[in-house]
């Protein structure tokens, strides 16, 4: 709940509830109380294969405003997903733009590619060589994977996404630290802000 209220109060767009297996997971009966205390913020559902049923059900319990496809969701499996969709993909030499542009979702998530996990890496990709794909994706894109308050001004400047993914970097011991939640929105959005100025 503390860090919910820091993204807010801080100017974060969206939070984030991880549904899939993960030692940041959260039942659906804890996230729908902080959904409901942080009513001025995007709440997203973070999903891995997960069948459409249950997704729609936890969206529909947790006043989920997006949910996130982590895993081997296909384009027909999104169709029977009544939010608007974040599609998670691994940045791989394997995966272009064409692959992601088919895909008719609300935005594209890029994250670092480590084989077995889906996500949660703590490890960049790397943003130079990504450059060229993603002025190609036509969907907005964001970017996640190894950020920190550190580094995601370079990550912004580089790509120039339509918004940043964060969770390993504003924790301290596996815990959200509040101090790096403020330090890391406040400098997501000077880098916007130095993105805009600059074009």
């Amino acid at each position: 709940m503390e860090a919910a209220q820091a993204a807010q109060e801080a100017g974060a767009d969206m939070i984030g509830f991880v549904f899939a297996a993960s030692k940041r997971r959260i039942e659906p009966e804890q996230a729908a109380i902080i959904s409901k205390a942080v009513q001025a913020i995007a709440k997203v559902g973070v999903f891995v294969d997960e069948s459409a049923a249950m997704i729609n059900h936890i969206a529909d319990v947790c006043h989920l405003d997006y949910v996130q496809l982590h895993g081997q969701e296909s384009l027909a499996y999104c169709r029977q997903i009544k939010w608007p969709i974040i599609k998670a993909f691994q940045v791989t030499k394997q995966c272009g733009y064409q692959q992601i542009n088919e895909f008719k979702v609300d935005y594209a998530l890029l994250d670092s590619y480590i084989p077995g996990q889906n996500g949660g890496t703590g490890i960049a990709f790397d943003w130079y060589e990504a450059k060229a794909t993603c002025r190609q994706i036509k969907l907005p894109v964001i970017v996640a994977g190894g950020l920190t308050a550190e580094n995601v001004h370079e990550a912004v400047l580089t790509l120039s996404p339509a918004g940043v993914d964060v969770s390993g970097g504003v924790e301290t011991n596996g815990i959200k630290d509040t101090v790096k939640i403020r330090q890391f929105i406040q400098a997501a959005r000077a880098a916007q802000r130095g993105r805009q100025s600059a074009q």
